[in-house]
């Protein structure tokens, strides 16, 4: 018997009667390989949202953002995406290495439509497609388990107004972030980043930062 449903899933079905339903519903959209309307989606998106879980158990939802494509499928059953900068937490990359199963969304709001993909994740010493990905500071790996579309009825229909300047791109000087530039932060920036407040326009409070993330200048 599949293990798709726990126990307390099962218990919900039967109080609204869905269990053969959701039976159905299992065996008609849940795949383990990547098909090529998968891949077509897949490739075609510059985010996604990313779920690992941490060491006490709790889930942590992260967004991820890039190149159209920056999210690759090598084959029918492992698709690779980059780590870029962040901001020295490593929430998720944390979680990977302690915890390999992640869940992934891919979602397109101007037409809507989303795909939901579980797998085991796993990150590599010098990847040999760290190269192809300006910036980058490692590349995960993920084993897909389970990917399967989802009815997108609730998703709102919005419209992009432009991609992020942050983006790493080849051959051109990334953008670094404004919080760099925080008063509370200085005497703990790494080395790479000694003089960076200066070439950003100074020192700046916590306060005022916060106003530029309002703005969306953050």
């Amino acid at each position: 018997m599949s293990d798709f449903y726990s126990k307390e899933h099962r218990q919900l079905q039967g109080l609204n009667d869905t269990h053969q339903l959701a039976d159905r519903l299992q065996e008609i959209i849940v795949e383990n390989q990547i098909s090529e309307q998968h891949q077509y989606f897949i490739e075609s998106r510059d985010f996604f949202f990313l779920t690992t879980v941490d060491h006490r158990g709790y889930p942590t939802c992260s967004y991820k953002g890039g190149n159209l494509g920056f999210v690759r499928v090598l084959d029918p059953e492992t698709l690779i995406f980059p780590n870029y900068d962040g901001n020295g937490m490593f929430l998720s990359m944390g979680n990977i290495q302690g915890n390999a199963k992640i869940g992934m969304l891919f979602i397109d709001f101007e037409t809507p439509h989303r795909i939901r993909v579980h797998g085991d994740a796993f990150i590599q010493d010098y990847d040999p497609l760290l190269s192809e990905y300006p910036s980058a500071d490692m590349i995960i790996r993920v084993k897909i388990s389970e990917i399967f579309i989802n009815c997108p009825r609730y998703i709102h229909r919005m419209e992009r107004v432009e991609s992020s300047k942050y983006i790493p791109q080849k051959g051109q000087d990334t953008f670094a972030p404004q919080w760099k530039r925080i008063d509370a932060l200085q005497d703990v920036l790494p080395k790479c980043d000694q003089g960076i407040t200066e070439k950003l326009g100074g020192i700046i409070t916590p306060e005022e930062y916060g106003a530029m993330v309002m703005n969306g200048e953050g």
